[in-house]
């Protein structure tokens, strides 16, 4: 045990990559990382994390923020929850412990949006406290370390205590960046590094040349794809109506082009139509196609079937969402949108454009 951490200690000062979260000891801007570093790459988080910092320098200006500067500040990041369980536990935080981020595990495990990882990486990082971590990296280095014979998913308390037990008692903030370096950079998912790897001596894996076919993976079911019809609707103002997510479920707080899933049968347009009375109570007519947008999500895909309309008759009201408001094209930007919804606010751009033009 002692030679694998140092082994991956003498590495990582050697080898790990120079991060700006590595470059402070302040809880909250390790916080931030650790969040956005969920499910998404580091080259990814690097400008968010700096526009972030700059927008709210600290836990207080975040908790006084409006949820909706806050989103507009995630927006592209995905996984929008992430943003809005941030978002609260700035508030609770700055409620409940007088802004002062906690370093005691129970506690900080109570803050929305934070489970046993990222509360082992930010008490690690912040505090030097020997916590292990478990997150997507470390799981697949410790999957060739063990020879697992089982997909990670089947084998959590067996890696947990793997991790709990490797963890360096002395340097618990640089081991537990660098098992995490160490899968991000040479015990990647496709074409493993080993000539490079400090643990290729004890990694079983590696030993028995099976380090391509693990860790295994789980049988994968078909991802669902999903046709929707969304209406840009225009008024006699040149304005547009968008709306705005409930709170709760997917992209939650966003704003967004209403529409709706097609219906077996149903061709977009009358899709569009009934979506659109259902959900706002006006009537409309579904004019000529403007884009049609295919985007994945962790689950499921879409395909955006977006078209032109105006309004007929009827006051928009919020009945499936929160909040609707007529807008001009201009002042889009100044509203958080799902992803797939920028490349519709990207094609009216580009139209707007050429009617000038």
């Amino acid at each position: 045990m002692i030679s694998l951490r140092q082994a991956l200690l003498t590495w990582y000062r050697q080898s790990g990559r120079t991060l700006p979260w590595r470059q402070t000891r302040d809880p909250y801007a390790i916080w931030v990382s650790e969040i956005m570093l969920q499910q998404t790459q580091v080259k990814t988080v690097l400008p968010y994390y700096e526009r972030w910092l700059t927008l709210f320098s600290t836990v207080q200006a975040l908790a006084i923020a409006e949820q909706q500067q806050v989103l507009k500040a995630w927006e592209g990041l995905g996984y929008y929850a992430r943003a809005r369980n941030l978002h609260r536990a700035a508030q609770a935080v700055v409620l409940k412990h007088n802004g002062v981020f906690p370093s005691d595990f129970a506690t900080v495990m109570q803050l929305p949006g934070i489970g046993r990882t990222t509360a082992g990486g930010i008490l690690s990082a912040a505090f030097n406290q020997p916590i292990a971590i478990l997150d997507g990296n470390v799981k697949r280095v410790l999957a060739r370390l063990l020879a697992l014979p089982v997909p990670p998913k089947r084998a959590i308390t067996q890696l947990w205590h793997c991790s709990e037990a490797l963890i360096d008692p002395t340097f618990p903030r640089d081991f537990n960046q660098a098992i995490m370096d160490l899968g991000a950079t040479v015990c990647t998912p496709q074409q493993p590094l080993c000539a490079n790897c400090p643990w290729k001596e004890h990694c079983r894996a590696y030993n028995q040349g099976i380090q391509a076919e693990l860790p295994m993976s789980e049988t994968r079911v078909p991802i669902p794809h999903k046709v929707i019809g969304v209406a840009v609707i225009w008024n006699d103002q040149g304005q547009i109506l968008i709306d705005r997510r409930r709170q709760e479920g997917l992209l939650g707080g966003l704003w967004e082009f209403p529409g709706g899933k097609v219906e077996p049968g149903e061709t977009i347009e009358a899709c569009i139509q009934r979506e659109i009375r259902e959900e706002l109570g006006i009537e409309i007519a579904v004019g000529d196609r403007l884009i049609v947008v295919d985007h994945a999500y962790s689950h499921f895909r879409v395909t955006l079937n977006v078209h032109h309309c105006r309004h007929v008759s009827g006051k928009p009201q919020a009945i499936e969402c929160d909040e609707v408001r007529w807008v001009a094209l201009a002042e889009l930007d100044q509203y958080p949108f799902p992803k797939a919804n920028l490349q519709i606010i990207e094609a009216l751009r580009k139209g707007s454009a050429k009617d000038e033009g």
